[in-house]
């Protein structure tokens, strides 16, 4: 299962973008879990931390096609440094509004400025792949393993951040998503020999949401990331309501450990299957996977159950991801695959909202119903509309 990846890296310039990459996105699964704790321990309430978390998530998305029109416009390092800046700088004022006790308004302030500022690093390192592979069948491997580390990040991630903001300080977790942010993004904005080149002439015209295959995959991974908002949420009350605050976040690596197996092994196979059968059975299992999991009271069983339901992530994920880059024409690919990280944000926003809500209406166990019919949701959209995801490759690649 190693080969596979090992020639991976055989490509030059491909080991610099991938380690700066991966510190870059690490803030990714802190950053939401890092305001639901500060705010929940300033304010007592899962609802109001649930709204800040969502505004960031809501300002992201609706600002990453932009941003990823722009990378595509102007080049990455060009875009992406700037926008860092100010991530980190509207990070900072909001603990420092959080410290001084200031209006809930300027928490809200500072989280819109944080999200609509927030690179989406996983697009970025996506594109920089179907650059240095075009037109090689390695690509789907490359696809496979950027998955992979996502889930590596989201194993580490939620442990790190609820850790160090439950046994050190509140702050602390929100400081170290500021500290990775910078130095991975600017690191990775170093890497100019890997850099897909610019295109500044008249070639952006349209936007790749208006085609339907894109369009459907926004839809599913818009259930998706409402999925992935409120688990994270519902999990970290769960674990509190058990009196054992630090499992939130070792509960949510169970689910990402759990996606990061299921993508080692997605991507290291050759498939016979298309793209469109593998996304609409991944999108099936995911549905399937999440059934226990609002069953379940016990710690160590729901750590379980949420590994299992962890296994469809990276195979559903993958593969949307290299449907995007066969819909979508390569001048568009930044912009395109942006506009899946966008539906995420949007779903997180939504998720984290109404966890907040359902979890202080009727308890953590109660609110995971939440999730399980999003899933639903997302596998029944997907599988209604899965005829738009056969597209006339040559005719929008040429």
């Amino acid at each position: 299962m190693v080969g596979p990846y090992r020639e991976l890296f055989s490509t030059p310039g491909v080991k610099g973008f991938v380690i700066s990459g991966f510190v870059g996105r690490m803030p990714m699964s802190m950053l939401g879990l890092g305001i639901i704790v500060l705010v929940e321990t300033l304010t007592g309430s899962y609802g109001m931390a649930g709204a800040v978390a969502a505004t960031v998530s809501v300002s992201y998305a609706v600002a990453a096609p932009f941003s990823g029109r722009l990378v595509d416009k102007f080049g990455q390092a060009r875009v992406i440094v700037p926008l860092t800046f100010a991530h980190g700088s509207a990070l900072i004022a909001l603990m420092l509004c959080a410290q001084a006790g200031a209006p809930a308004w300027t928490l809200f302030a500072s989280g819109l400025v944080a999200g609509a500022t927030a690179v989406s690093l996983g697009a970025l390192v996506r594109a920089r792949w179907a650059h240095v592979l075009s037109g090689s069948d390695r690509l789907h491997t490359a696809f496979s393993f950027e998955s992979v580390a996502d889930e590596v990040i989201f194993v580490a991630g939620p442990a790190l951040a609820t850790s160090l903001a439950t046994m050190v300080n509140p702050y602390v977790g929100l400081i170290v998503v500021v500290v990775c942010a910078l130095v991975g993004t600017f690191a990775f904005a170093l890497q100019r020999g890997s850099e897909p080149p610019a295109l500044r002439g008249g070639t952006h015209s349209g936007t790749p949401i208006t085609i339907p295959g894109v369009a459907l995959l926004s839809c599913v991974f818009l259930g998706m990331g409402a999925v992935f908002g409120s688990v994270d949420l519902i999990t970290v009350a769960f674990a509190e309501e058990r009196g054992v605050p630090v499992a939130g976040g070792l509960l949510l690596s169970a689910l990402a450990a759990g996606s990061l197996v299921s993508g080692l092994w997605y991507g290291a196979r050759p498939w016979k299957l298309s793209l469109r059968t593998r996304f609409v059975r991944a999108l099936g299992t995911f549905a399937a996977g999440l059934t226990p999991v609002f069953l379940v009271g016990d710690l160590r069983v729901m750590a379980v159950a949420l590994f299992v339901a962890g296994l469809s992530i990276s195979p559903t994920i993958i593969t949307g991801y290299a449907l995007i880059e066969r819909l979508v024409p390569a001048h568009l690919l930044t912009e395109g695959m942006s506009w899946l990280s966008t539906a995420i944000g949007f779903g997180v926003a939504l998720g984290a909202w109404a966890a907040g809500r359902l979890t202080d209406l009727f308890g953590a166990s109660n609110a995971y119903a939440f999730p399980f019919l999003c899933a639903l949701l997302a596998a029944a959209v997907g599988v209604a509309g899965s005829t738009w995801l056969r597209p006339p490759v040559t005719e929008l690649k040429s």
